[in-house]
């Protein structure tokens, strides 16, 4: 359907409320609303988007359907998207930016910092943890062997500030030495690693610690998670009156910051919500607008327990052709809540009572909620109000953002850009070569869904790049993957790693976009061309988080399997883990250290030259 085509169609409509229809033959491409049919249908005629313009190109026809109300409107367009699930739509999208705590259910539990809890966990921000599924729970690590769950892991949280969470947490693992390490760290070492010596963990991996006592340092940190401040309070707090009666000052002052930190921890909007009567599901909503964006906050309650949070972006209504009235001005914050209400839980269970931060003002809305039997609140004062700051509080924190995946999708004149997996490779000189595979959804890590290789030792960086690239392709093709197929990969280089990237993709028979980021130029390179984004557009910011990812995640691991390599070094007297690690960062291999002077060996941390002096009469 062309332009001409467009605007007949759009003649013929009326100039009222409803919902429209782009179809290709029995096939619904767009789902849209209008106040107006006629004016919005017309809008297509120019589209604003590559997308949009290709959805327009595809379609033969538009069906309309006409409401009394724009509310109508929005509960129709809502139950049509969930019954076509059109291709063309953009749906409310999941910010899961919020950090939560886990505690693993493993022979010697492991504490970490997670975005995204698998399974169906329900935690608590008040300090309730909450049991949850969990055959993969160490989310960040791929599947290897190693240390096995045995149960379900524990989730606390969700937190609104990263940094006192991490803070939290480090205080949590120098006080009690509960492991932060992967299980592929963990299985099978012979001697504790780096974080023993640094007092971050008691090394149960190699029973430095027995379990039992480790046991019940686990349950202190529970505790404290659970609410009781004082198990981590009352240590930092005798450590730092005795850093000061040392005269320690600086350490003194640390200790005070990080105690200031976690008595502050659990009113971080930690109130319970009071449910009244048989209230058992209470949902609060904020909401923030800047121009066309709007941005609504949900936090979950359950039993007086926040067990949930998300964030949604969506229009702001009067950006497309809705909520405008006869002088162009909108209804701000209420036609927001109105569209967001009746779009979210059109799909969802309704909870009993929702606590917003003012009135939507839509009867049609009102009379809805009412007939489901729930209760609407705008509270003043009280723990309600307090839950609903936070969650405005969270929603301006989102507000403004841009769609750096439709702007992505865009300018590479591809369908979508929602999920982006990225690649790239490391090694040392062709030793210890690895791969690795991350995941980003809407814009963020998707944790979960990292996996890493182990390589062919070459020092070609193309082959290696092939090599990762034939094995994912494999797996997808074959199914072996679980996870869904990427609509966009990126490989970490330029023109060579994209072109074998691309011939291990056309030998598997594996259809998906790629694109090479090289960080040199920050040059996106494509099959067809490349492109010079300026440096502050949005969806060049977004590419090169997922390339700094990739490349991090791929050194991270090689440095892991370069230091379980077995190596000369470990029969040298004098030279533990540790050592032997510097020695291999200061001079890439073993050859290296072989070739270097007892000058050139002194020069490392930790070798005198005693050592020195073994360690070039050895080896």
């Amino acid at each position: 359907m062309n332009a001409d085509g467009v605007r007949e169609r759009a003649g013929s409509l009326p100039r009222e409320p409803g919902v429209y229809q782009f179809r290709e033959g029995e096939t619904t491409l767009y789902v849209g609303k209008a106040v107006d049919l006629r004016d919005r249908v017309r809008s297509y005629a120019d589209p604003r988007s590559a997308r949009i313009r290709r959805m327009v190109d595809r379609a033969d026809d538009v069906e309309i359907a006409v409401t009394d109300t724009e509310t109508q409107a929005l509960l129709l367009e809502a139950n049509l998207i969930k019954r076509h699930q059109p291709r063309y739509n953009v749906r409310l999208k999941d910010d899961k930016s919020y950090p939560m705590i886990q505690v693993t259910a493993h022979e010697a539990p492991r504490i970490e910092i997670t975005r995204d809890p698998d399974g169906e966990a329900r935690s608590a921000s008040n300090g309730s943890g909450a049991e949850r599924s969990s055959a993969d729970s160490h989310a960040v690590q791929p599947h290897d062997d190693g240390e096995t769950a045995t149960g379900a892991a524990t989730v606390f949280g969700p937190y609104t500030s990263k940094t006192e969470v991490e803070t939290v947490v480090k205080a949590l693992r120098e006080t009690y030495g509960i492991r932060g390490c992967s299980d592929h760290k963990y299985a099978g070492r012979e001697r504790p690693c780096l974080d023993y010596e640094m007092g971050l963990c008691t090394a149960p991996c190699t029973r430095e610690i027995d379990l039992a006592s480790y046991g019940e340092d686990v349950t202190a940190v529970k505790r404290f998670l659970e609410g009781e401040t004082g198990v981590l309070a009352d240590p930092l707090r005798r450590e730092m009156e005795a850093a000061a009666q040392d005269r320690n000052f600086e350490r003194a002052a640390n200790l005070r910051d990080r105690l200031e930190t976690v008595e502050a921890f659990h009113g971080e909007g930690g109130e319970a919500v009071q449910s009244i009567g048989d209230e058992r599901g209470v949902d609060v909503l904020g909401v923030a607008i800047e121009g066309a964006d709007a941005t609504v906050a949900r936090l979950r309650a359950e039993d007086g327990k926040l067990v949930d949070r998300d964030r949604h972006t969506l229009e702001a209504p009067g950006s497309a052709g809705t909520g405008v009235d006869a002088a162009g001005r909108t209804d701000g914050v209420p036609a927001v809540l109105a569209a967001f209400i009746v779009q979210y839980y059109a799909e969802r269970e309704l909870p009993d009572a929702l606590l917003l931060p003012e009135r939507h003002g839509d009867e049609e809305v009102t009379a809805w909620l009412a007939a489901e039997g729930v209760s609407v609140r705008v509270p003043g004062a009280g723990r309600e109000a307090k839950l609903v700051e936070l969650a405005l509080k969270n929603a301006r924190r989102n507000v403004g953002r841009r769609d750096e995946c439709g702007m992505l999708a865009d300018a590479l004149e591809i369908e979508s850009a929602r999920r982006i997996e990225g690649f790239d490779v490391s090694h040392a000189q062709g030793k210890a070569a690895v791969g690795s595979d991350v995941t980003f959804v809407d814009g963020g890590a998707e944790k979960s869904d990292y996996r890493r290789k182990k390589l062919t030792d070459q020092n070609d960086d193309y082959d290696n790049m092939r090599a990762l690239l034939e094995w994912r392709a494999a797996r997808a093709v074959e199914g072996r993957d679980d996870r869904p197929d990427p609509d966009l990969l990126l490989i970490d280089g330029g023109e060579g790693q994209l072109e074998a990237a691309r011939d291990a993709l056309e030998a598997v028979g594996w259809e998906v976009p790629a694109v090479a980021l090289a960080k040199a130029e920050e040059r996106v390179v494509t099959p067809e061309r490349s492109f010079s984004w300026p440096s502050d557009a949005p969806h060049l910011h977004l590419l090169q988080r997922v390339r700094d990812e990739a490349h991090r995640f791929a050194v991270q691991y090689h440095q892991t399997v370069r230091d379980e390599v077995t190596t000369v070094l470990d029969d040298v007297q004098g030279v533990g883990p540790e050592t032997r690690k510097r020695l291999l960062g200061r001079f890439g291999s073993v050859e290296n250290v072989r070739e270097a002077s007892v000058d050139d060996l002194r020069s490392v941390e930790g070798v005198g030259e005693k050592t020195a002096k073994t360690i070039n009469a050895r080896l």
